[in-house]
């Protein structure tokens, strides 16, 4: 998986450079919680369930079925993340639904379960290029922890901060060459 650190970059990133006043400051903090929800199927490891079932980590929360029963939960909030029912659907499946994107780029575990119900199987994209981040925080604070922290920033957080910057470009240039136009 990739690190809880890293799992909110996606959903806050892309709703800034949007900038749209429908994307709420409440709609972007439940859209980074919504990120990193898929790894509570971690407590499956208590109950002693294993991490290849359908219920075990990177199962069930790491699909498409689970992103939209979070985008359709925050639909039903749509008032308490003052927004409208689309933007809340919209913010919290993409940040649920970027969790496993992410996982599937990792070089270790068992891949995500993306088409859950209907299939079990774990996949993971072509690429992997990002390291598996360890499971635990004792784990985490050590030098295999510092390995992830710089994957996350090669391949997760800097092409994000670009993609961004970009679309907050292109934006701005759009704004100034339709107010151009106005004014003609």
């Amino acid at each position: 998986m990739a690190s809880l650190l890293t799992h909110p970059v996606v959903p806050v990133v892309l709703g800034l450079a949007l900038k749209n006043s429908k994307i709420t400051f409440p709609l972007l903090l439940a859209a980074a919680i919504a990120s990193i929800l898929p790894d509570l199927d971690v407590i499956a490891f208590h109950f002693g369930i294993p991490y290849a079932s359908p219920f075990g980590h990177r199962g069930f929360t790491h699909s498409i079925s689970f992103s939209i029963v979070v985008g359709l939960v925050g639909m039903m909030g749509y008032r308490l993340l003052k927004t409208t029912p689309m933007w809340a659907f919209a913010g919290l499946f993409i940040g649920s639904v970027s969790h496993p994107l992410l996982d599937a780029m990792t070089n270790g575990g068992l891949g995500v379960a993306w088409l859950w119900p209907w299939d079990d199987r774990r996949y993971f994209l072509p690429d992997r290029p990002i390291q598996v981040s360890p499971i635990g925080v004792s784990r985490f604070l050590s030098e295999r922890g510092l390995q992830v922290l710089w994957s996350e920033l090669q391949w997760v957080w800097l092409p994000m901060i670009s993609i961004g910057l970009a679309m907050y470009g292109v934006r701005v240039s759009y704004s100034r060459l339709f107010r151009k136009e106005l004014i003609e």
